[in-house]
């Protein structure tokens, strides 16, 4: 099955810094497929982490569609990895005054018009996915970026606390907080014990997910976070059905490098859930689609290569690349490298 060009239908599940520069690469990727054959490249399919998202001084934020979308808009603040290029910060500063807000948190000036956009629409009874569909019109963006649902399924950390002694004979306190506090507030310094998205279980795929899902010739699984990024996508009732059936290749790319997370604080997540920070373990986490799991192949860095005969007993195809997704360029080769490795 491929799309009206001859070229494969690609579906991406991405969210974070990481899964924006992914998309990138495959679009661009993409676009030199369909030059090669003189034809004008069909939109792929993003699925984009919604379990990030809040509401903060009265609007509605999406971390990781965001990110996403300014990315291929090309308006992204590339130093920072998040917002708006250029952007300044007078009415986060004036919320501050007002003691609104987190004042850990920046909304940025041209990044809070997207939120105020967002909400108003979301306040006029248009849903996620057709408030994606407005935003995504502004700019030519070469994909159909979708939310993994249309329900609000924000992720909530459940945290051992012990500066909050409640009577626990070891001191230490549960207690939960949002995603986004506990992320960029205390950087993951607190140790989680659980992650949870309220709601989820009641949860459907946004319309149009797992139909791109099931029509695809190849669905990528992005550099994110295993936990907190792709982890919410996958828990959306149907999803994982849905991977497991596609006649697609399903090809993940390892976001462990050198048994080091490429950035942020995924290590921690991982940890939490009992998963090492290699490789081979979040191989092994995403489990392979002949054993009742996921994945196909899974790209591993040149400094996991050792890893390799170890991957490929858990039922999966290693294929070792260069993961570094340092510009435009190697993102771009990072992801042909997993187009090609669906075609075996």
């Amino acid at each position: 099955m491929t799309g009206r060009t001859g070229l494969p239908r690609v579906v991406v599940l991405a969210g974070g810094v990481g899964g924006s520069k992914f998309s990138l690469g495959v679009r661009t990727a993409l676009n030199r497929r369909a030059d090669a054959e003189a034809a004008a490249p069909d939109p792929f399919t993003i699925v984009a982490n919604t379990g990030d998202d809040l509401w903060l001084s009265g609007v509605r934020l999406q971390p990781d569609v965001d990110s996403i979308v300014y990315a291929l808009a090309g308006v992204n603040d590339t130093v920072r990895g998040w917002g708006r290029a250029g952007d300044s910060e007078r009415v986060n500063h004036e919320l501050q005054q007002w003691g609104a807000g987190w004042p850990w948190f920046t909304l940025g000036d041209l990044d809070l018009g997207t939120h105020l956009a967002r909400t108003g629409w979301l306040r006029e009874g248009l849903t996620p996915t057709q408030v994606l569909e407005r935003m995504s019109a502004r700019w030519p963006l070469g994909a159909r970026v979708l939310p993994m649902t249309d329900a609000e399924v924000d992720s909530i950390v459940t945290v051992s606390d012990s500066s909050a002694s409640a009577g626990d004979l070891d001191g230490d306190i549960e207690r939960p907080m949002h995603f986004q506090e506990w992320w960029t507030r205390h950087r993951a310094a607190l140790r989680p014990l659980r992650f949870d998205n309220p709601g989820i279980g009641a949860a459907v795929a946004a319309p149009g997910v797992l139909d791109a899902i099931a029509q695809a010739d190849v669905v990528l699984i992005a550099p994110s976070n295993p936990v907190v990024s792709i982890g919410p996508i996958l828990a959306v009732p149907g999803i994982r059905a849905g991977l497991r059936a596609t006649p697609a290749r399903v090809v993940g790319v390892s976001p462990i490098i050198g048994g080091q997370v490429v950035r942020g604080m995924a290590d921690v997540c991982l940890t939490a859930i009992g998963v090492e920070t290699t490789a081979a373990a979040v191989a092994a986490h995403y489990g392979a689609r002949s054993s009742e799991g996921l994945l196909d192949s899974w790209l591993i860095a040149e400094e996991d290569a050792a890893s390799a005969a170890e991957i490929g007993r858990l039922g999966i195809r290693p294929v070792v690349a260069p993961l570094w997704m340092r510009d435009a360029a190697t993102s771009a080769e990072l992801a042909e490298a997993a187009l090609r490795a669906a075609e075996f």
